[in-house]
């Protein structure tokens, strides 16, 4: 790790030859190892087993990786200079920026009320501060890995492009619908005391820097929910029959979408350990529009965000928040379920 610190570009030029010859092997390495078990083939357990032991050290790998280079990306996007490049922009215009804004920003669940209170008191409308706040969560990088590894670049292009239109679209009509007067009175009050101040701008090795503390931290704290995902996801693919999955999150059921996204929304996990039990999910019958809703009222309208939003905002307004981001995601799991 010192060595890391003390020569981040060549730790670079060193460690990615590496991933990239870890993962071109890894299915056989997987193979091998759950061969070496003697566990009878074709049996459910052994199937489950080899699920867990290929995907595990395929997500992480895919996670750090991926999670690097968006901390690098992150260097770039401080919210003090986020809160800059919206001010002053239209309706819609803003709620387009800050939907693209938001996946490439640092942002948790923590953070909401000191990003919510920093766009309002820069002046910042509304509805362009829900397309943030909205797009933040839902579209984030280890969604678009996970997806990337497990279902391929179309499924976490689709992610990507539902999850902005949906930030974009719940943002314009929380925007048009005037609700100012739900935020609680004391944050109107505050005024910002860092007007003028320049930020510092880092080196590259900093930057670079940056990306190896985003893998410490991010993958540090996310991989036990890799874990239980996983785990999830293995007992689902190994023991759950196919037609019971297909007739409760299939096509055929008109009402699943809805039931998914009232399931999804009270529960609390993020990407890394909804993901792999939406892959298992899919894999025994459930169809991508059910699954994709049910993914997205997880992590869209996490539960601890709500939460902590209470502190700013009135309940009238956590109310069409939520339900303003519920209904779109019924309506892109009715739509991708039409398509495919």
């Amino acid at each position: 790790m010192k060595l890391v610190e003390k020569y981040p570009l060549g730790s670079v030029v060193v460690l990615l030859p590496l991933w990239i010859a870890l993962y071109s092997v890894l299915q056989e390495l997987a193979d091998a190892l759950v061969l070496s078990t003697g566990l009878p083939q074709g049996e459910r357990l052994t199937e489950a087993v080899r699920f867990f032991v290929y995907e595990v050290p395929k997500v992480l790998l895919l996670l750090t990786l991926v999670v690097f280079v968006v901390g690098i990306v992150r260097s770039y996007f401080s919210p003090e200079r986020t809160r800059a490049m919206l001010g002053g922009k239209s309706l819609f215009v803003g709620n387009v920026l800050a939907s693209l804004l938001g996946i490439v920003t640092p942002f948790c669940s923590c953070s909401a009320v000191p990003l919510f209170i920093g766009f309002v008191e820069t002046g910042i409308p509304l509805g362009v501060t829900f397309s943030f706040l909205i797009a933040a969560p839902m579209i984030n990088e280890i969604a678009v890995v996970l997806l990337l590894g497990l279902f391929g670049w179309q499924t976490a292009l689709l992610y990507v492009g539902t999850g902005l239109i949906i930030a974009i679209a719940a943002g314009f009509v929380i925007g048009k619908l005037k609700v100012e007067r739900f935020v609680e009175d004391w944050v109107y009050q505050i005024h910002s005391n860092n007007a003028g101040m320049q930020e510092a701008v880092p080196a590259f090795r900093d930057r670079i820097q940056s990306g190896y503390s985003a893998v410490s931290d991010i993958v540090g704290k996310v991989w036990p929910y890799l874990l239980v995902g996983i785990g999830v996801g293995a007992a689902i693919h190994g023991y759950v029959p196919e037609n019971f999955m297909a007739g409760l999150m299939g096509k055929s059921a008109w009402w699943s979408v809805p039931v998914a996204v009232l399931i999804g929304v009270p529960l609390y996990s993020n990407a890394a350990g909804i993901i792999p039990i939406v892959q298992a999910l899919l894999a025994k019958g459930a169809s991508l529009g059910t699954a994709l809703a049910f993914m997205m009222s997880v992590i869209g309208l996490s539960l601890p965000e709500t939460i902590i939003l209470r502190k700013v905002l009135k309940l009238r307004l956590i109310f069409i928040f939520v339900g303003v981001v519920a209904v779109g995601i019924i309506l892109v799991g009715y739509l991708f379920n039409l398509i495919y």
